[in-house]
């Protein structure tokens, strides 16, 4: 095994604002790897790249570069160079100029930098252009010298910061494969940050995919993409069809409407969340299908059928060369190897209502319509105006808090933000083939599981309306 260059040990980065970017993250990379950070936007793969150079500090944490604490030391003291995605060259320098700058601020010798100058523009194939202006580059030829103005320094860890978001999309995967043969020749390390899933699948060693501020899961693209850890990482790894299920009996589990058998041998009765990827659905005659339904959509996608099928209350998305009409009634089944099986997660929202001098529920500063009394089983107001629980001991509101459950169905999205006693805005969606699963981040860092069948959309800002009897209670003293 390959020793490590770098290894992020319970990094946090917590903004002045308290918004938490960054949160417990725990990471090694091998030397001479190409890993990549991927995620939506928000998800703080970037500020882990700039903590890893030195433009951002850490709250807390550390970050160990062969060995050695790094989290605070000034960029220009690292040996890591950074390629961003606008590529930041000088507009009034010739291409030479841009990839000697940095060797003249090390005050090396002329033919030193001409000779390493040269060696990089053989390197990115752009040799010859040494003289020629920034402007009169393509945006694929201006990348490439990003790169050899990063690489001519010969630092131990090249950061790239989605630099191939400015291209268009054929010469992005001209760059994909570039890029990757790129990184063969050199043997440094790549740490790359991307929000596409192409990318990361097409050229890395090792992938970490991130949600907010988290760590999901990390592995090579074939391992993540045919073994999703959880729900989000299936959905956001290539295109997926979840369902919600449950194990039936040995190596049988039922989700979609019927009874498939699978390869994961989970208990019987747990409840789980199936994964089937729309190229492993095969179209049969009704007769002859697993589940049952009607096609509603047929797109052609160039090299395959992009195919919607109703069934029940589901809706099964599958590719395909063949493509049947829109209204035929067909059969689906699929192979037990292509099923992916998770144990369900745990989505029980939970948050902490205070007491106030009333002795009535607060959650963020909004009344819980009801009282201690009505939640707290054998609880009694007495006549000093003190709350005793059911063994007579005094309820001190500045000694007590109530700990509230509350599941993801029971609570009621309303774009009427006032009406709910909490609001937000939506943060990440997955549809599970009956429904949408919505987190709902609020302006005080508490996220919200929330099941819908209506499809809102990202950045959405929603009240929740949740109601008093779909709440669970438990008294909790300090």
């Amino acid at each position: 095994m390959k020793d490590k260059i770098i290894e992020l040990q319970n990094i946090t980065k917590i903004y002045d604002n308290g918004v938490t970017a960054v949160s417990d993250f725990n990471l090694y990379v091998r030397r001479g790897e190409f890993i990549t950070f991927l995620g939506p936007s928000g998800c703080g793969k970037t500020t882990t790249l700039r903590m890893i150079a030195g433009f951002e500090l850490p709250t807390s944490g550390k970050i160990l570069l062969n060995g050695k604490d790094i989290a605070n030391l000034p960029p220009y003291e690292r040996p890591i160079n950074t390629v961003f995605q606008r590529y930041a060259l000088f507009p009034h320098m010739n291409i030479y100029e841009n990839i000697a700058f940095g060797l003249r601020q090390k005050k090396m010798a002329a033919d030193v930098i001409q000779k390493k100058v040269r060696k990089v523009l053989e390197l990115v194939d752009l040799e010859g252009f040494e003289n020629r202006s920034v402007a009169t580059l393509s945006g694929g030829q201006q990348q490439r010298i990003a790169i050899a103005r990063a690489v001519v320094n010969e630092p131990e860890i090249l950061l790239l910061d989605e630099p191939l978001g400015a291209l268009d999309l054929k010469m992005r995967k001209e760059m994909q494969l570039e890029l990757k043969e790129m990184h063969d020749r050199l043997g440094i390390t790549f740490i790359y940050v991307t929000h596409d899933q192409e990318e990361a699948l097409t050229m890395s060693d090792t992938i970490v995919v991130m949600s907010e501020g988290k760590i999901q899961q990390i592995g090579t693209p074939e391992g993540i993409y045919n073994e999703p850890k959880n729900a989000f990482v299936a959905d956001f790894i290539g295109e997926s069809n979840i369902f919600n299920g449950i194990m039936t009996g040995k190596l049988k589990a039922r989700f979609c409407g019927g009874e498939f058998a699978c390869v994961d041998d989970i208990e019987e009765g747990t409840h789980i969340t199936a994964v089937v990827r729309p190229e492993d659905v095969i179209i049969t005659e009704p007769e002859e299908g697993i589940i049952r339904g009607t096609v509603t959509s047929v797109i052609f996608k160039g090299i395959h059928y992009e195919i919607t099928v109703e069934s029940g209350k589901s809706e099964m998305v599958i590719q395909s060369v063949r493509a049947p009409r829109v209204g035929q009634y067909v059969g689906m089944t699929v192979d037990p190897d292509n099923i992916h099986i998770m144990i369900a997660e745990d989505h029980t929202n939970y948050f902490t209502a205070e007491i106030n001098s009333d002795h009535r529920l607060e959650y963020n500063g909004k009344l819980l319509d009801t009282s201690v009394t009505k939640i707290i089983p054998g609880s009694r107001r007495l006549e000093d105006g003190n709350i005793v629980d059911s063994t007579g001991d005094i309820i001190d509101p500045k000694r007590t808090k109530i700990s509230v459950q509350v599941q993801p169905s029971d609570i009621v999205m309303t774009d009427q933000v006032d009406e709910g006693l909490v609001e937000g805005h939506i943060s990440n969606l997955i549809y599970k083939g009956d429904h949408y699963s919505y987190v709902i981040h609020t302006d005080f860092d508490q996220d919200f599981i929330v099941n819908d069948e209506y499809l809102w959309n990202m950045d959405d800002h929603v009240g929740l309306i949740i109601p008093i009897e779909k709440m669970t209670f438990k008294l909790e003293r300090r």
